[in-house]
């Protein structure tokens, strides 16, 4: 293939993956797109400068500007914020489940006309005919957790689920797993730490 149609279907990707996941960061960038080292990523993300806009988080976090939405057709406005560790948390557990093509973002789940257990997901995939819920826990109250625990096991318990689904979470320190391990009791779950996956 023409080199330059290769790396025209190479940097279309990454946009359209920045459109899907909002923040990625350097590494995510590499692990998702091949980018074989830390060296070419940033390469490669300079070529893209026109498109994206970045800060440094430890390591350089990505994310669409004006140009880059404009392109892929994308409507949210990310800009530089705290909020971004949120969603890189949670990008790490779609590069770690091997980018299932079922995830979806942001789904609120719940009956209409049941308000009091309606909620929303950070993100929803399926795997072997079963809902994984997704859940990161970045400066959230536990007692908002609590809360949010308690709305799915209400779910569970009036049907809205097929088959039980598993939930996944992914936290920032071993006490905070430790809070949500029994929060989450009699639910199937994973409860990973940002560490797990570096």
């Amino acid at each position: 293939m023409n080199r330059a149609i290769e790396k025209e279907q190479r940097q279309e990707s990454i946009l359209l993956s920045l459109k899907k996941l909002d923040y990625l960061t350097r590494s995510q960038i590499q692990v998702l797109h091949g980018l074989r080292s830390a060296r070419n990523a940033q390469r490669v993300m300079k070529e893209l400068e026109t498109y994206v806009s970045h800060f440094r988080d430890g390591e350089n976090v990505y994310y669409l500007n004006s140009e880059g939405r404009e392109r892929v057709n994308a409507t949210k406005v990310r800009k530089k914020t705290i909020q971004a560790k949120h969603f890189i948390m949670r990008n790490s557990i779609y590069i770690g489940y091997g980018s299932p093509s079922t995830w979806r973002n942001e789904i609120r789940l719940g009956f209409k006309e049941e308000k009091k257990t309606r909620v929303v997901c950070d993100a929803l995939f399926q795997q072997d005919k079963r809902y994984h819920i997704v859940e990161a826990d970045h400066t959230q109250k536990m007692s908002k957790n609590r809360i949010k625990i308690e709305k799915y096991k209400r779910l569970i318990e009036l049907g809205f689920f097929e088959t039980k689904p598993c939930f996944i979470w992914i936290t920032t320190t071993e006490f905070r797993r430790k809070q949500l391990t029994k929060l989450l009791d009699g639910l199937d779950h994973r409860i990973f730490t940002v560490n797990d996956f570096h």
